[in-house]
């Protein structure tokens, strides 16, 4: 975002685009008061009060409410109005076609958030959260965005960098004043500080990705011979037909994915090409890909026809282990004597629904399990780079072999933490950051 547009006025539909009984308009900028009153032909209402008012185009748009939020006390840091109207298209596109005439410009994607941003009313990561709360499905997604939006992402970085910087300025005056009475081995007590933190920023990274896999989802790799009832099980699992089933071998070929909300956590299902040795190069490609997939997956359920096999087979249990579920299916046709003697596994049937409450159950334990956490994370890679870089700059500080240098890996490392949260330029950063957001946001 250029210099110029800063300065424009601006205005996006902020509710959903498709027809609705109420919609909002948003305008922010230095002219937010004079488009409105050119649209309402009468004065602004007093801040934060509802008023009813007629907007104006060429001719009458529409009744509704408008609010006005003097800035810097608003969202954006900026003089902002809402505007409430029927959610009919035609209604948005007069009133757009009215705001443009009285010289305001639609937003691009993310440009409210934006100046938020840049109006000190958010660091970086709450901008963020904004629009991972605006993209949550599940509870789980939607509380970390919200904790994240409440600044305890931000804070926990800005407290490392605090830190930093009395560091920065212990070592300096140790540097700049050695004629001073200071405390002995003051470097020496910076280093061993930095040492303490870099324990800390590692610890913070060593969540197994948390964050960001609650982002994206918790992944369930489902493997097994063909014709042990994989996709069945899928279809199942996630309520509707999402892969083909057929009683020839071999039908699935490439990967299916299908996503849902378990007991409030993303989890994301792969059904995959049954694994078996086959001399027909496409379905050879397609095991080469659930092999691979299984390697990804958080989870692994391991899939094998409990009514004629009583554990699965050698190419299945290649994948056993502590993230995998054996799962014994078709549990309606009588399972064989014996089936399965290693412990630990369930028993379904795809066909009827049998105890596939009970391993929906576990699955959403060793999401919670994987997911589920009340420390802030990092949400994102460019989060996890920058905590990174940072206690790269601290191993070299400890390693540095003048005090000059100390100071600025010091002065680096804290550099790294404030990118993170978006107190240096970094506009590269910013762009691809708020390219995600929707436009009204």
């Amino acid at each position: 975002m250029n210099s110029d547009a800063a300065h424009d006025t601006i205005f996006a539909l902020t509710t959903g685009a498709a027809r609705a009984g109420v919609a909002i308009v948003r305008v922010s900028g230095p002219r937010a008061s004079g488009l409105v009153s050119a649209i309402t032909k009468k004065p602004l209402p007093p801040p934060r009060y509802a008023a009813r008012r007629r907007f104006w185009g060429p001719d009458a748009i529409d009744d509704g409410l408008l609010l006005w939020f003097p800035g810097p006390a608003s969202f954006t840091g900026e003089d902002v109005a809402e505007l409430h109207v029927h959610g009919g298209r035609a209604v948005y596109r007069a009133l757009a076609d009215a705001l443009a005439a009285a010289g305001g410009r639609p937003a691009e994607p993310g440009e409210f958030t934006r100046r938020a941003f840049h109006n000190g009313k958010l660091d970086l990561t709450q901008a963020e959260a904004i629009a991972d709360l605006v993209a949550a499905e599940t509870e789980g997604q939607r509380r970390q965005a919200l904790r994240q939006l409440d600044g305890a992402l931000g804070q926990l970085y800005e407290g490392w960098r605090a830190r930093l910087i009395a560091m920065s300025a212990r070592a300096e005056a140790a540097i700049d004043f050695p004629e001073e009475d200071l405390p002995d081995g003051l470097l020496a007590g910076v280093a061993t500080d930095a040492a303490v933190l870099a324990g800390e920023l590692r610890r913070h990274l060593d969540d197994g990705g948390r964050g960001e896999r609650l982002r994206e989802g918790f992944h369930v790799a489902i493997l097994g011979a063909p014709n042990a009832g994989k996709s069945s099980l899928l279809n199942a699992l996630v309520g509707r037909a999402a892969a083909i089933v057929h009683e020839t071998a071999g039908t699935t070929r490439d990967i299916v994915e299908a996503a849902i909300d378990l007991n409030g956590w993303p989890v994301v299902f792969s059904d995959t090409a049954g694994l078996r040795v086959t001399a027909d190069p496409v379905e050879a490609e397609g095991v080469r890909r659930a092999q691979e997939r299984a390697g990804q997956a958080d989870l692994k359920l391991l899939i094998f026809d409990g009514s004629t096999q009583a554990e699965p087979d050698a190419a299945t249990m290649v994948f056993a282990g502590p993230r995998a579920l054996l799962v014994a299916n078709k549990s309606d046709l009588g399972l064989v004597a014996g089936s399965c003697s290693i412990s630990g596994w369930v028993r379904v049937s795809a066909a009827t629904g049998e105890g596939l409450g009970g391993l929906a159950g576990q699955i959403a334990a060793a999401a919670a399990a994987a997911l589920d956490g009340s420390a802030p994370a990092p949400t994102r890679l460019r989060h996890r780079m920058a905590v990174e870089t940072c206690i790269q700059h601290l191993d070299a500080m400890c390693r540095a072999s003048l005090p000059e240098l100390l100071v600025e890996d010091l002065r680096l490392a804290a550099r790294a933490l404030a990118a993170a949260v978006g107190r240096i330029d970094i506009e590269d950063v910013l762009d691809a950051v708020f390219r995600e957001f929707c436009i009204g946001k």
